[in-house]
């Protein structure tokens, strides 16, 4: 990453922290990067409640520990630094001062106003690319989500519960 954008890490991850205290939130996706607005309101509010829903399917063997946390740095194998609203790991990543290289086995996003093309079509793609299995943007105006697997898409109408290839639930 450092050659790509020619700062260290530190340094990288100092300006996102900046970012955000000016209200910014800002990703590095695959070399570009996306600044966003913080999140409304009603975003906040449905990312904790779909936070909060995370947990084990009944009946599943898997022994994934359906760890959940929002707005998370996670850098991937191609250097991109991403901050899903919603990030669900069957193993706790190392807490660092800087972004995790954990890839999370599900992602939850919340469309926001402006953030459509993000969302719903570099989003899915790049997560699925990474070894994400489930990836679920919902769109909160409208009650809709979309929930990609590698060689399918679903369109699903809130409220649902969703079985995560993980062995985790998710109710949205």
């Amino acid at each position: 990453m450092e050659a790509m954008m020619g700062i260290s890490d530190a340094e990288l991850m100092q300006v996102i922290d900046e970012a955000h205290e000016a209200g910014v939130k800002l990703e590095i996706h695959q070399g570009l990067p996306i600044w966003e607005f913080l999140p409304s309101p009603i975003h906040a509010i449905v990312a904790e409640r779909v936070s909060q829903s995370v947990r084990k399917t009944t009946g599943d063997e898997s022994g994934c520990g359906c760890f959940h946390y929002q707005d998370m740095s996670i850098r991937f194998p191609d250097g991109s630094i991403r901050r899903p609203d919603i990030s669900i790991f069957c193993e706790e990543p190392s807490p660092t001062q800087t972004a995790t290289t954990s890839i999370p086995k599900a992602v939850v996003e919340i469309v926001s106003p402006g953030s459509e093309i993000k969302d719903l079509e570099l989003s899915p793609p790049f997560y699925l690319l990474h070894g994400v299995l489930d990836v679920v943007v919902f769109d909160p105006r409208t009650g809709m989500a979309s929930h990609f697997r590698r060689e399918e898409r679903k369109q699903l109408q809130s409220p649902f519960e969703l079985a995560l290839e993980c062995g985790c639930s998710v109710s949205v």
